[in-house]
């Protein structure tokens, strides 16, 4: 398969990769449903401590002391420090896809920023794999959101990664340094080994902080959002909380701005999360999209978040 198949083949099925790395189509089902996913409606970024920081890629969980009738009141958290959840049984990764049972007209807009390894020299040949007009949208609009990026596109378009890095409107999140699969099959995608795993995702913090990014997240999603125990496991080392998502914005090479908007409006729920991407090549469709998202959203009472304040809520 060559390279633009792999990734048409990625993006089509980003959307669509079960807990097994086998595919739904666009219309997954939720993550939640997926094997081993974890759902939690109680961040634990409080009571974690050695988290990733603003540019660190690794970190530890910490402890708890037990409350008693004597203890002294525990302070407010502090939420400078992105909520993390809790690792799940026997350390692996949690998965977090939306705000469970919420009440709250709250949705978090996440756009991943896909470059592999791999695709330097079509990018040298003039193949955008950034979107800029989206990104101002975004600022013009006054929308917060969340940009899953992988490293290689940070190495790609320094200037934009430090860019988005050091707007507060923004949170760069981690997607991978190579965008390769984490569990296979993943729609053609070559596999990064299970002992290099851990340091695939590091790699890319390395590059976010190289760039100069502020605003760095110690979250993690997917390539494909294929992933499965094993993968979770690996990345256990890293400290991270895995984001997926609850709806599908459809953009993947889509040409109707209108199509996908209809499929993010028909889809978001009070604490949703929303999947997009920020890609002109492979999601031409998006920036104009948003022309429409963002207003009926708010026209609905709807405010957007990043997915630290989801977590949080």
């Amino acid at each position: 398969m060559t390279v633009l198949g792999l990734l048409g083949a990625v993006l089509l099925g980003c959307v669509g990769c079960d807990g097994n790395g086998g595919g739904g189509g666009e219309h997954p089902a939720p993550a939640k449903a997926r094997t081993g996913a974890v759902e939690s409606a109680s961040p634990s970024g409080a009571a974690r401590t050695g988290a990733v920081g603003s540019t660190a890629g690794v970190g530890a969980v910490g402890s708890t002391a037990s409350a008693t009738s004597t203890a002294a009141p525990r302070p407010a958290p502090d939420r400078t420090t992105p909520p993390t959840l809790a690792p799940g049984p026997g350390g692996l990764v949690p998965v977090y896809t939306h705000r469970a049972k919420s009440t709250d007209k709250v949705v978090a807009l996440t756009f991943d920023a896909d470059m592999t390894a791999d695709q330097g020299p079509r990018a040298a040949g003039g193949e955008h794999f950034d979107n800029p007009q989206l990104i101002a949208t975004l600022r013009r609009l006054k929308v917060d959101a969340t940009i899953f990026m992988t490293g290689r596109w940070a190495e790609e378009y320094p200037d934009q990664a430090k860019s988005i890095g050091g707007d507060p409107r923004f949170e760069i999140a981690n997607h991978s340094y190579s965008h390769y699969a984490f569990s296979s099959p993943c729609y053609g995608l070559p596999t990064v080994a299970e002992t290099d795993m851990a340091a695939d995702v590091q790699r890319a913090f390395d590059a976010f902080r190289d760039v100069g990014a502020v605003n760095v997240v110690p979250y993690f999603r997917f390539p494909g959002g294929c992933y499965d125990d094993t993968a979770r496991r690996a990345l256990a080392p890293t400290g991270v909380t895995a984001v997926q998502w609850d709806v599908v914005g459809g953009d993947a090479f889509a040409k109707d701005p209108d199509a996908v908007a209809d499929q993010v409006l028909a889809g978001v729920r009070p604490g949703s999360l929303v999947v997009l991407h920020c890609t002109r090549s492979a999601a031409p469709a998006t920036e104009t999209a948003l022309h429409r998202i963002v207003p009926e959203l708010r026209a609905r009472g709807y405010r957007f978040v990043k997915v630290s304040e989801l977590m949080s809520r």
